[in-house]
């Protein structure tokens, strides 16, 4: 029923973003907002077949004093970005607040939390991925969560705290701050943000934060760009979507201690705007990125639904890749004022 649902839902998208009637931005807002109430939902049904099993997880420091514990969803990357294109992948974290000495469910089939979260993430995932006659909801990447691939499948947000202000990379950061939380209790869900806009303003490396951003965008360039001779990786190539991106964060990310509003919001647009109105980075630059980006996201819309990858003939981009590669080139290439102060 999900799978029957998100595929009409997803066509009455379509119908007018190909007939010119509906925006780009509209268009990624519908798509995630289509995937926010599945996951919503998947998350809904998986909750009440763990419970029915174990019973709801409770915490505290003794007995007499349990309370409920819960399970929030986040997204990352596009999701998390409210940037959902055709096809897309679902980025996604999972963090619960269960603490205290004691932590189990009240049963009948009784269980650690820890436990209890894993079994719930696991059918959670299960539900969103599972082929049925209907098709496949989404693919889910769950590798975004601290350590990797390597790391718990679901974690504390306490835990997830202390890992971002010891040990993430910037990459790391750059990541966060295209999160949000999409499902969960909402008590949990005002907990991750009021804590994102903390990580973001007080754990990041700065003073290596232009090197860091500059080295891993080289590399993803040389490893992932899927261009041929005469051809242009929307989203790898120099000039292209992960340009506009990586600047955004680096802008965003540099000044975010002094300037609470550059982290409030996790989509590229309203941080390249919310630097711009702040005087932090000149007008003109942020429209020439957000026309670039808009452009850019526009043709991958339509390269999805053709079922093609992200790589479009050179020839139509010229003037924009070089605008937006000469404002790479300008910030993170040259040497500029300080990586600490905002210019005067």
């Amino acid at each position: 029923l999900l799978c029957e649902f998100q595929r009409a839902a997803v066509f009455r998208v379509a119908v007018p973003d190909l007939t010119g009637r509906l925006p780009l931005m509209k268009v990624s807002d519908r798509l995630t907002d289509l995937a926010e109430l599945i996951c919503a939902e998947a998350l809904a049904l998986s909750w009440e077949q763990i419970v029915a099993r174990h019973g709801v997880p409770r915490c505290g420091p003794e007995e007499s004093s349990l309370v409920e514990a819960g399970l929030i969803v986040v997204a990352y990357g596009k999701f998390g970005g409210i940037e959902l294109g055709y096809g897309s992948d679902l980025d996604l974290v999972f963090l619960h607040d269960s603490s205290g000495e004691v932590q189990r469910t009240a049963g009948p089939h009784v269980i650690d939390n820890g436990v209890f979260f894993l079994r719930l993430v696991q059918r959670l995932v299960h539900l969103l991925t599972v082929h049925s006659a209907a098709g496949r909801l989404y693919e889910v990447d769950t590798r975004l969560r601290p350590s990797g691939k390597g790391g718990l499948l679901v974690q504390s947000i306490e835990g997830f705290a202390d890992y971002q202000r010891t040990d993430a990379w910037t990459w790391e950061h750059q990541a966060l701050l295209r999160s949000r939380a999409v499902a969960g209790g909402a008590e949990l869900r005002r907990r991750y943000e009021s804590l994102r806009v903390e990580l973001l303003r007080t754990a990041v490396r700065r003073p290596t934060l232009r090197e860091d951003v500059r080295s891993m965008r080289e590399r993803m360039r040389s490893e992932l760009s899927k261009s041929k001779a005469g051809e242009f990786d929307l989203k790898q190539d120099a000039g292209g979507i992960t340009d506009v991106e990586f600047l955004a964060q680096y802008w965003a990310l540099l000044w975010s201690a002094r300037y609470a509003e550059l982290v409030t919001y996790s989509d590229n647009i309203r941080q390249l705007e919310s630097l711009a109105s702040i005087c932090l980075v000149p007008q003109e630059t942020v429209d020439v990125l957000t026309a670039a980006y808009r452009a850019y996201r526009q043709r991958l819309h339509h390269l999805s639904l053709e079922g093609g990858e992200n790589v479009a003939p050179a020839a139509g981009f010229e003037s924009t890749r070089a605008a937006v590669t000469a404002i790479w080139r300008q910030t993170m290439e040259t040497s500029l004022q300080s990586t600490s102060e905002p210019p005067n």
